[in-house]
């Protein structure tokens, strides 16, 4: 995470428009530097707080026909359903089965396997009654969960990524400019690598005696990276 020591401060308007502007424009722009020109590299991240845990499950069974899979597969999803209910999911989305003839072997008699695939989005307090009450039914296969962060919190958070890279590229650019005996540099350009990435955090969700809490859960991560030229002289 980058610790910048200077003071924050707003970017250059003009810095600001070069980002900005279409890269067909931005192409004709040539950068003009009397003396010598510096080059800084900087990446900023930030720890953003769970707002909401997606969750996904595999529901199954098997029967010696299709329709006894299937009807078993229905009433283990009328199982699941009720049980997300109570907890309160959001966004629940239930694909539509699927089923398929298992082979004999020597140890399974031959039969017809069939599943779904079940997601939603949970409170973080609700993740404790998420494994043990829906991962101890029937046919319940829960795969690791995803923390997400507040999407309303991008703008802010963006800004304040921008301001720390930008910071820090300028404090390398001013020791790296004191070293070599030269003056204040001044910014040229700004590049932005790969712009804004908030990155979800997964943990898995599975069974244990101690209480699943969310805020054990590795938080969400925003990302920027940055190269700024400057010129000193």
């Amino acid at each position: 995470m980058v610790r910048p020591v200077c003071p924050l401060g707003a970017l250059p308007l003009a810095l600001i428009l070069l980002q900005w502007a279409p890269q067909v424009a931005a192409q004709q722009v040539q950068l003009r530097c009397d003396g010598t020109l510096l080059e800084a590299r900087s990446n900023a991240e930030q720890k953003l707080t769970i707002d909401v845990i997606k969750l996904s499950l595999a529901l199954s069974t098997e029967a010696a026909t299709a329709d006894g899979a299937l009807g078993e597969l229905q009433r283990r999803l009328a199982a699941v359903r009720q049980a997300l209910q109570r907890l309160q999911v959001k966004e629940l989305v239930v694909s539509s089965p699927s089923s398929w003839q298992r082979p004999a072997s020597p140890k399974r008699p031959a039969a017809v396997e069939a599943s779904l695939q079940v997601s939603g989005e949970l409170a973080p307090p609700r993740l404790q009654a998420l494994v043990r009450e829906v991962g101890a039914l029937p046919g319940v296969l829960l795969s690791p969960v995803s923390a997400q962060a507040d999407q309303t919190s991008d703008t802010s958070v963006r800004r304040q990524l921008l301001r720390l890279a930008y910071q820090d590229a300028l404090l390398q650019a001013r020791e790296l400019a004191e070293t070599m005996g030269l003056g204040i540099p001044t910014p040229l350009e700004v590049q932005i690598d790969g712009g804004f990435q908030p990155v979800q955090a997964r943990g898995m969700a599975a069974d244990a005696v101690p209480a699943f809490d969310a805020g054990e859960l590795p938080a969400p991560t925003a990302r920027l990276g940055m190269v700024v030229r400057f010129c000193a002289r």
